[in-house]
């Protein structure tokens, strides 16, 4: 059996990459156990790349609630980790891991905007709690310092991983910056291929996006690096029918010309999207 540490190409519809690494996951995939007792195929160490001058990525052979992701990601923007801060009324995706109160612990969005931080204070000697805004720190390096080697956003915070409902899967991210375009880097430790890759994809291309809109630079390649590449035991049976599917045109994002930090759920239109039917997969918690 195949086993395939390194996968990526350019195609005409780039959303036949996902099909082909999803394809890969079933068809060498190792069976391994997992947290949630459900069991995987699994492949270690893949990569896709989306060129979003070709179009917004989101996947065509079933349909992808777009509207869930875009409330995540400005929910993730905001620093929020409770679910009923907005979240909560719109999309059940972080349920099942709050507690009775809704809340996460220091996960994504507080570790982008929040990352703690100890000063020693030059009077007292006391350290004083200060913390670190990684999104803002982003945009102003891609401003006045293109070039960095630097520009990275981490949620994986090890001092803070016992206090998270669930800790990060997209662990880290990072830009790039050439002849007026910007790309982007993000690394997956886990990456269910099934459910969560598909939202993955599309949120941070829409998060490069945005990154891009505010830099003046044009939107480029999305780089995606997957850790533990698997797909649920549970899922089999819809990847199977999936990929009978062939991929449509890829849709058309469009973003109001706002600040970054402005930017509502009203100000972002997806256009000519042509999907397949629906596919149910099951949340593994």
């Amino acid at each position: 059996m195949a086993l395939f540490r390194s996968f990526f190409t350019f195609c005409t519809n780039p959303m036949k990459q996902y099909l082909d690494l999803l394809r890969q996951v079933l068809e060498n995939g190792e069976k391994k156990q997992d947290r949630t007792g459900t069991g995987t195929l699994s492949l270690f160490g893949l990569q896709a790349k989306y060129d979003l001058r070709q179009g917004f990525p989101l996947i065509t052979t079933k349909k992808v609630l777009f509207d869930g992701i875009l409330r995540e990601l400005l929910w993730f923007l905001k620093g929020a980790t409770n679910i009923n801060d907005g979240l909560k009324q719109y999309t059940p995706i972080w349920n099942a891991w709050a507690n009775p109160e809704g809340e996460l612990g220091p996960i994504y969005g507080y570790q982008w905007r929040k990352w703690p931080k100890y000063r020693e204070d030059p009077e007292s000697g006391a350290m004083r709690k200060e913390y670190v805004d990684q999104i803002q720190i982003a945009l102003d390096t891609i401003k006045k310092n293109p070039d960095s080697r630097r520009i990275i956003v981490s949620a994986w915070n090890v001092s803070d991983l016992d206090k998270m409902a669930l800790p990060p899967c997209h662990a880290f991210f990072q830009f790039y910056v050439a002849n007026g375009r910007l790309d982007m880097q993000m690394y997956q430790r886990s990456a269910d291929m099934a459910l969560g890759v598909p939202f993955n994809i599309a949120s941070y291309a829409l998060l490069l996006i945005m990154f891009a809109r505010e830099c003046r630079l044009t939107p480029g390649i999305l780089t995606h690096t997957l850790g533990d590449a698997h797909i649920y035991l549970n899922h089999l049976e819809g990847v199977k029918a999936q990929l009978e599917r062939s991929p449509h045109a890829l849709p058309r994002l469009e973003i109001a010309d706002k600040p970054f930090f402005d930017l509502a759920y009203e100000d972002f239109k997806v256009h000519d999207y042509v999907h397949d039917a629906f596919i149910k997969f099951p949340v593994a918690v």
